[in-house]
């Protein structure tokens, strides 16, 4: 059993994957880790660029590497969840491909893992640098959602980026469920955990997959997996909507009992249409989120589909595929 499994999951990649690699090794020289000690599994989630060969050609000529490729793009978190059902070591590492997240930085949080009690090292993004309204508007996300999350928190600048021992990984993999928050999940298993704290890097190459609608989806998510507190919200929501409604129609009566027949509020009645519309559209928005996330799970699909692992094979062949 290797002493240590580093999951990479890969999304057109071809700029940084060699460098990766390189820089994977030297962390592993560093620790005093033999091509025995270590497992690279590189998981390609159906990558439209030259990742896929370049992965290949890493496995034919290291041992250590292992690539998982994907039957399509199923997104990070199915490529996180196959790569870490793959990974056989005692300790596993995930880290993505960009080099945003630093691999010399494995070094300490490998060694704290073995020399502390933390049974989870995770690394926490130094925010100094990013522009002012992206910093804001994070604090404020954090700040909602651990407001909303009853059993867990999220700390803010935690991703990824992160060590943990078997045990742990083997409680994340016990989770059944397929709408999948690994930065929530990992938080919810518990254990031991501590922080290493490291300066934002640009990406090595390319440009992010994350578009502002794909972060709005995975606020969402964050908002939603570990908790039914929206539903609440909407009950009190629409209790409060009922006493303000039963407030103006007593305020109504007054007024015509004292003053009679007075000219028609056109303009408050549009108002409090539009309002009450507005808020009877969010509700059937936030339950319809809930009915969908049960809705995938009944259907019980796997997260992922693998084509075929990719292996290296010793003598004229080459890497074996499996």
């Amino acid at each position: 059993m290797p002493a240590l499994s580093v999951v990479v999951p890969c999304l057109n990649e071809e700029g940084t994957l060699v460098e990766l690699h390189e820089r994977l090794h030297g962390v592993a020289d560093t620790l005093g880790l033999g091509p025995e000690d270590l497992e690279l599994l590189l998981v390609d989630d159906g990558s439209t660029d030259a990742t896929l060969e370049l992965a290949r050609g890493l496995a034919d000529a290291d041992p250590s590497t292992v690539v998982v490729r994907l039957s399509r793009n199923f997104g990070k978190e199915a490529a996180m969840l196959a790569g870490l059902r793959a990974a056989t070591g005692e300790a596993v590492a995930l880290i993505d491909a960009d080099l945003q997240h630093p691999p010399e930085l494995l070094a300490s949080m490998y060694t704290l893992l073995r020399t502390t009690d933390a049974e989870q090292v995770v690394a926490r993004r130094d925010r100094a640098e990013d522009p002012f309204v992206r910093s804001l508007l994070s604090r404020l996300y954090y700040r909602l959602v651990n407001g909303l999350i009853e059993t867990v928190r999220i700390q803010d600048g935690v991703g990824d980026f992160r060590v943990m021992d078997r045990p742990v990984l083997d409680a994340v993999l016990a989770l059944p469920e397929r709408n999948r928050f690994s930065k929530g999940l990992f938080s919810w298993v518990g254990f031991p955990t501590a922080t290493v704290g490291y300066r934002n890097v640009s990406r090595g190459s390319g440009r992010s997959g994350w578009t502002l609608r794909s972060l709005l989806d995975y606020g969402i998510d964050g908002a939603l997996a570990f908790n039914t507190r929206p539903l609440r919200l909407l009950l009190h929501l629409g209790g409060w909507a009922v006493l303000a409604a039963l407030a103006y129609l007593v305020w109504l009566l007054v007024g015509y009992l004292m003053h009679g027949v007075t000219q028609p509020g056109y303009i408050t009645t549009i108002a409090v249409i539009t309002l009450l519309s507005g808020v009877q559209l969010l509700a059937v928005g936030v339950m319809g989120e809930y009915v969908g996330r049960i809705y995938q799970e009944v259907k019980a699909r796997p997260s992922y589909l693998v084509h075929e692992v990719i292996r290296h094979q010793p003598g004229p062949g080459g890497s074996d595929a499996g």
